[in-house]
């Protein structure tokens, strides 16, 4: 019983100690800025946020690129004061920040506005006049920030917010390009939450002459996102250069279908093929093929 007395304080220290440091590198992992974050006045009296963050390498031949990424689910990212999101960090779009971060990309998280936070942030709004112009102020600050060329990503619902924008916005606030990933194409009709029937084919696609990208996966099983159905979007537009590609591989998600497929850590969210994805939309972005 000595021996296993003497033994305990040491091994308490022992543990205490890993635990202290695995807390200390979790908060300097906290401390690490994400980018600058900003706010800027929206529609009525509400305001937005957004955070940008450049990369480390541009090429001076390269004329700078901004992506202004928009999330699925609610689009509540909750950015903190690092610019860093404590929501839907693991949004396809949102992980791969670093991918494009190391393609030369300027990457701009956006955050949902002040009056649409919570579960389910943007809601219905993504589908309005007044979103579309508040990305449109976004828009063209980042661009007066960065001088940069800017193309509006979505992902899953934030495929509403881009195409909404793509559609709506032209001029020094409007996108250079679009990319849709995983885009919203089934809609839920007569759910508790009318927004749930909202899908891309409800805006005015014909709108878009700007350039277009469309990506879905072949084993995405989400049943709001079918990879079938993405040739459509394009067929709607009236974009100058359009493509749309359909993934395969990848980690995949055997089994799972309808909502539960919708996960970001899926064939839905890339999963496992997020380097590629980014590599492709780069491609696409500097007029070549994915």
């Amino acid at each position: 019983m000595r021996a296993r007395s003497a033994f305990a304080p040491r091994a308490f220290c022992a543990a205490f100690l890993a635990a202290l440091l695995i807390a200390a590198t979790n908060l300097a992992r906290a401390a690490e800025p994400c980018g600058e974050r900003i706010e800027i006045a929206t529609h009525g009296t509400t305001t937005t946020r957004y955070s940008i963050a450049r990369p480390k390498d541009n090429p001076a031949n390269v004329a700078p690129v901004a992506l202004v990424l928009l999330a699925g689910g609610g689009g509540y990212l909750n950015l903190d004061e690092h610019g860093c999101p404590r929501a839907l960090a693991g949004n396809s779009l949102i992980r791969s920040v670093p991918l494009f971060l190391e393609l030369g990309f300027i990457a701009v998280r956006v955050d949902s506005p002040s009056d649409h936070t919570g579960t389910d942030g943007l809601a219905g709004f993504r589908m309005t006049a007044s979103h579309a112009e508040d990305l449109g102020k976004i828009i063209a600050d980042v661009r007066a920030r960065t001088r940069a060329e800017i193309w509006v990503v979505g992902t899953s619902r934030g495929t509403l917010s881009a195409a909404n924008a793509a559609a709506r916005l032209s001029g020094p606030d409007g996108p250079k390009g679009v990319v849709l990933t995983s885009a919203l194409t089934m809609g839920q009709s007569g759910a508790r939450r009318s927004w749930a029937a909202d899908t891309v084919f409800d805006l005015e696609l014909e709108s878009i002459r700007i350039p277009l990208l469309v990506v879905g996966h072949k084993n995405d099983s989400c049943i709001r996102t079918p990879a079938h159905l993405m040739s459509r979007i394009a067929e709607r537009t009236n974009s100058p250069r359009r493509q749309v590609v359909t993934v395969a591989g990848g980690a995949g998600s055997a089994g799972i279908s309808g909502v539960d497929a919708c996960e970001a850590y899926s064939p839905h969210g890339f999963l496992g093929q997020e380097k590629e994805v980014a590599a492709g939309i780069a491609r696409f972005i500097r007029e070549g093929r994915y």
